[in-house]
């Protein structure tokens, strides 16, 4: 076994079929515990992968560890399995709040850590994920790791002190492009569209701008000028928008977030 899951829930199950579908790890070489039978019943039969009910078979038979469970759960977890973690293997987390010097202390020894914030479009291969590592890995192991980490999508190595921004950014911000998404797909249906077809167009939008965003490198409110016309529809929009206080709620949104994470 390469790689090891402790917790076998939405997040884990997108990083494993990001790195199955590009052929960077082979069903047989991962291997995933869960405390829900059920749970470890749909990763062997969505993936293949080996399962098992005990955090301690992960370790021994893991070269990379990933604690994939609830924030609140990481210290019990810790300590359940501390005692076989060797020297050689490399501890991924992806818990908000859990810092790397939080993380050390609890596991009493030097162990080689990861700790990374992905967010949910890793499930259609579209994730983020931000990463920081203590000074124990080498080069080598770091990049192993950013190649496990670019199976579902980009990622981007940060200093640790960004973290709690990053859940704010990237972490927890698909939620408020759902909330667009569904709120513009009301106003359509008010309109007169169908739902199906608000959603589908309605998504396709934010994925194309989003696109836009990043393949032009130009400023978005460059991007966003281009679309409001003089007196015109778009323009019209933006004001009421602004009026609302639009921006302004997106970001008092994400400095609640920030404030969350860093009281995990």
């Amino acid at each position: 076994m390469k790689l090891g899951f402790i917790g076998t829930g939405n997040m884990a199950s997108a990083i494993m079929g990001g790195l199955i579908k590009k052929e960077i790890l082979k069903p047989t070489e991962i291997i995933g515990a869960d405390l829900s039978e059920a749970g470890r019943e749909r990763a062997h039969q969505e993936f293949g992968i080996n399962v098992t009910g005990d955090n301690k078979e992960v370790v021994r038979q893991s070269e990379v560890i990933l604690l994939s469970v609830k924030p609140q759960y990481y210290e019990d977890v810790i300590g359940e399995v501390k005692d076989l973690i060797t020297d050689q293997q490399i501890v991924i987390t992806i818990a908000p709040g859990k810092t790397l010097s939080w993380l050390s202390e609890q596991f009493g020894k030097p162990v080689k850590i990861a700790r990374t914030m992905p967010n949910t479009p890793a499930m259609v291969g579209e994730g983020m994920t931000a990463v920081s590592f203590n000074e124990l890995l080498s080069k080598e192991e770091k990049d192993y790791v950013l190649t496990l980490l670019e199976s579902f999508g980009k990622v981007e190595v940060v200093a640790e002190n960004l973290m709690d921004g990053i859940v704010a950014l990237s972490g927890s911000s698909p939620a408020y492009v759902f909330i667009l998404i569904e709120a513009m797909a009301d106003e359509a249906v008010l309109s007169g569209i169908p739902r199906a077809q608000a959603y589908k167009i309605a998504a396709q939008a934010v994925l194309g701008s989003a696109k836009m965003v990043l393949e032009t490198g130009k400023h978005p409110a460059d991007l966003k000028d281009m679309v409001c016309s003089p007196a015109g529809t778009t323009i019209a929009a933006v004001r009421r928008l602004e009026e609302k206080g639009f921006r302004s709620s997106i970001i008092e949104a994400m400095q609640e977030c920030v404030k969350v994470s860093k009281s995990l």
